[in-house]
């Protein structure tokens, strides 16, 4: 992810790069403003060119996103290895908002690889089924926070993703968990199942754990290792 600073001609071999000016003044001009209104800016911007991808660990984004958009489309990424609370909560959501769902699976069969070698297995079953969702679109939307690691900390709310090529909007980036957590009383939203086992990140289970106190939320995720995100942000 660049620095939106930044000018066209930082990068004069890439085709299609926005104004990261404009890009630049509206994440400033977001940063105070509601979610609300960074979902309205992406979708007055790009129009059917942006997708929100959803994670499903819980659906505040989702529940943000569609109340401005509503047939705006939401890809998950089914990894074969998501809990089977996981799958239910995600046609819970679909059902209560009538989503326009896309759901991605990696083009593999099932495997070890979670265990011999997790950056590989996040890409095959993550990165690549992204990009295919991504594929056409001109800007995708995430419900990354800042609080959530120290590689977050400086998210913006609206960037330029180099790596893919496309905008990239996190509505909600500046949101702390009580933020989160009162979100989602206020607007009495479905909770994933697994967030009342001591789950505080969900991702695939054969990398999540349930944390215990004094940890961090994303503790539970690759515990007893060094890695932290999974190759998506």
């Amino acid at each position: 992810m660049c620095d939106v600073t930044a000018t066209k001609d930082t990068f004069p071999d890439l085709v299609g790069v926005p104004d990261l000016g404009e890009l630049a003044q509206a994440s400033h001009r977001l940063e105070a403003a509601p979610a609300s209104a960074a979902v309205r800016w992406a979708h007055e911007r790009f129009g059917d060119g942006i997708v929100a991808a959803a994670s499903f660990q819980d659906c505040v984004l989702i529940d943000l996103a569609v109340r401005e958009v509503p047939d705006l489309e939401i890809a998950f990424l089914d990894t074969q290895y998501h809990f089977a609370e996981t799958l239910w909560y995600v046609e819970q959501v679909r059902r209560r908002y009538n989503l326009n769902l896309n759901v991605v699976k990696p083009k593999t069969a099932l495997d070890d690889m979670w265990h011999s070698d997790p950056d590989a297995c996040c890409g095959i079953r993550k990165v690549e089924p992204l990009r295919r969702a991504l594929e056409g679109k001109a800007a995708w939307m995430s419900g990354v926070r800042r609080v959530e690691t120290p590689a977050r900390s400086q998210t913006p709310i609206v960037s330029w993703d180099l790596g893919r090529g496309l905008v990239k909007i996190n509505p909600i980036a500046t949101w702390t968990d009580g933020d989160v957590e009162g979100y989602i009383r206020d607007h009495d939203l479905p909770v994933h199942p697994l967030a009342e086992r001591g789950y505080a990140s969900i991702g695939c289970w054969p990398c999540t754990r349930p944390v215990i106190e004094g940890e961090n939320a994303r503790d539970g995720r690759w515990a007893g290792s060094d890695k932290i995100e999974c190759g998506l942000h």
